[in-house]
């Protein structure tokens, strides 16, 4: 009586591999028994599915390969590892046309499974190369899945690069503007200070001088007045407003003027 298992039924397996099967595909991961060989593999992660769907690879004692959806003989197992490659390959076009630190972000997030995925693919393959050492086709599948496992992992680090960049050059922009609001607000206070006592003095002795022009050549007077204090207050703007270097690029700046201060171990 044959054993239920997640195995197709019309396979006619060795019942130690039936019962080594649960439910569930469970870890990566090649059996051997009577010269058969099993591969427990997963299919690429889609999307958020916490269940792993299933690849498994028969090869026979007469050493004919079977999967139950990649078709049979020696080219099965690389119609897996391609749908591995494809889809890194389309991370890997959206990584080269992201800017933004959420885009890449969402590439690290979709990548991660993919890229533990076919690790631990290539170390089941290493473990049925090991099992059957004669297998060609074992040994170029592992070679390939090696390849794949290195590609997600470059795409992976060069995704994280340019994440710390971008967060790196957001926190350098909001570190120069509040070193500029912070200047600005300390030059407001010098001139708050400034006027403060004799703003506090006219408040409470009431000073009014006579000068004369109350009722005379309206509303000239009244008008030169107005444009003083407009071209006073875009001045003010101007001074307050003026961009200031934060220490730390005034740092920078200096010691690229002077090699021998920036790098200690020149002679």
């Amino acid at each position: 009586m044959q054993i239920p298992s997640i195995l197709p039924d019309h396979w006619k397996t060795p019942d130690i591999f039936r019962q080594r099967l649960g439910v569930q595909v469970g870890r990566q991961r090649a059996m051997f028994a009577d010269d058969h060989l099993l591969l427990v593999l997963h299919q690429p992660p889609q999307g958020e599915d916490t269940q792993r769907r299933g690849a498994f690879f028969w090869r026979n004692a007469e050493g004919v390969w079977l999967s139950n959806d990649f078709g049979s003989g020696p080219g099965a197992l690389g119609k897996l590892l391609d749908s591995y490659a494809d889809l890194i390959a389309k991370y890997d076009r959206i990584e080269q046309q992201s800017h933004s630190a959420q885009d890449y972000f969402e590439i690290m997030d979709a990548i991660l499974p993919i890229q533990r995925a076919v690790r631990h693919l290539h170390a089941a393959l290493q473990e049925a190369r090991k099992l059957a050492p004669a297998d060609r086709d074992l040994l170029n599948s592992r070679d390939r899945a090696y390849e794949i496992d290195r590609t997600a992992e470059l795409l992976y680090s060069g995704c994280k690069n340019s994440l710390d960049y971008a967060v790196a050059r957001q926190a350098e922009a909001h570190t120069a503007t509040s070193h500029q609001m912070a200047v600005a607000a300390h030059r407001l206070n010098i001139l708050a200070a400034l006027f403060f006592p004799i703003a506090a003095l006219t408040a409470i002795f009431g000073v009014n001088l006579e000068h004369g022009w109350e009722n005379t050549l309206a509303p000239w007077p009244f008008l030169t007045i107005i444009s003083i204090g407009l071209l006073m207050g875009i001045f003010l703007s101007l001074l307050i407003g003026a961009k200031v270097a934060p220490p730390a690029a005034k740092a920078r700046k200096k010691a690229a003027g002077n090699p021998s201060r920036s790098n200690p171990r020149r002679p």
